[in-house]
């Protein structure tokens, strides 16, 4: 079968390209989906680059996420079928024309959900919910995070919404307030304009930010230190900058703050498995009545993956890029 695949691990624009690889047979407990779409998300650029909490053998093929149809059951699965529409996540070699996946994994798409939200619907918008999770908010209270227009931080935004909580979502360009507004996102505010921090109090007026999510790092883990109210908990979700968390010993301590990392793999593995069947259930009821807005960028063919990859990389997308077997058509 066709696949998009690396045999070295480094640039994905540079090392990643379609190539033969044999189809997998589905082991014990495992189906084999038939790829529909599967979306490209930064953990899967960072596992290429062989710089993530996983490292495949080489050579490998690509991807983590994605919707089809099962073609194929191995021995023991219950309460699926072939020809079944699903999705997957957390899995490895999306990126192909067919790909397996463990059948506890497997979550069944209803028609109301289209392809293009069905192959995205649980890698990030799960995460954004475990997190949402994580913070232990209340309907009613503040959170703040930072990089809200990558593609957490938009399902975050919106989950919260749902729930009733109010976010206030900082991005680093002018224009990306327009972009998040275009998805029904409000409380955006740019960090570009040098009054940005008077503009968040000013959101909040009388109430206090309960908790912040840092995608950043650096002196923006300060920034939002600074923000945060008394009591408040400050979470690491992940470093764009690549440096150390710069945190002012007097903020944490003054204010009682905790700081705590969040690896959803890690949660989700943690989680029992009736909580994680009501979060997937609130995602598919929310996407269902459109309340959750993943809009697709660009469709590229599994032999385009270098452009694919350059495409996802581009700072001014406002959706996610996927890759289609057969072509972008």
């Amino acid at each position: 079968m066709r696949a998009a695949v690396h045999t070295t691990f480094g640039d994905p624009t540079q090392v990643l390209h379609g190539g033969d690889v044999p189809q997998p047979t589905p082991a014990a407990g495992e189906v084999r989906i038939r790829t529909v779409l599967a979306p490209i998300h930064n953990h899967d650029l960072w596992t290429v680059r062989g710089q993530y909490g996983y490292k495949p053998e080489l050579p490998a093929v690509g991807g983590s996420e994605g919707t089809g149809v099962i073609d194929a059951l191995g021995e023991g699965v219950e309460g699926l079928k072939i020809g079944q529409r699903v999705s997957a996540a957390s899995v490895h070699g999306t990126w192909a024309e067919s790909f397996i996946a463990p059948a506890r994994m497997v979550i069944p798409m209803p028609d109301s959900i289209d392809d293009n939200t069905a192959a995205q619907l649980i890698a990030m918008p799960l995460s954004a919910l475990m997190l949402l999770e994580f913070l232990q908010v209340q309907e009613g209270q503040w959170i703040l995070q930072n990089a809200a227009n990558g593609a957490v931080g938009k399902a975050l935004a919106m989950l919260a919404k749902a729930r009733g909580v109010h976010c206030i979502n900082l991005v680093r360009r002018d224009a990306g307030v327009a972009e998040m507004a275009e998805l029904g996102i409000d409380h955006t505010i740019s960090t570009a304009q040098s009054d940005w921090m008077a503009q968040v109090q000013a959101k909040v007026g009388k109430a206090s930010i309960a908790a912040a999510v840092d995608s950043v790092g650096g002196r923006a883990s300060s920034e939002l230190m600074t923000l945060l109210g008394d009591g408040g908990t400050l979470v690491s979700f992940g470093s764009m900058t690549g440096e150390p968390m710069q945190l002012s010993s007097g903020d944490v301590i003054f204010k009682q703050a905790t700081v705590k990392g969040f690896w959803g793999s890690k949660v989700s593995q943690a989680m029992a498995p009736d909580d994680k069947r009501r979060l997937v259930g609130e995602l598919l009821q929310l996407a269902a009545r459109g309340g959750l807005s993943l809009p697709v960028d660009g469709v590229f063919g599994l032999d385009e993956v270098a452009d694919a990859a350059k495409a996802s990389l581009d700072p001014g997308r406002t959706g996610w890029v996927v890759l289609r077997p057969g072509g972008a058509g």
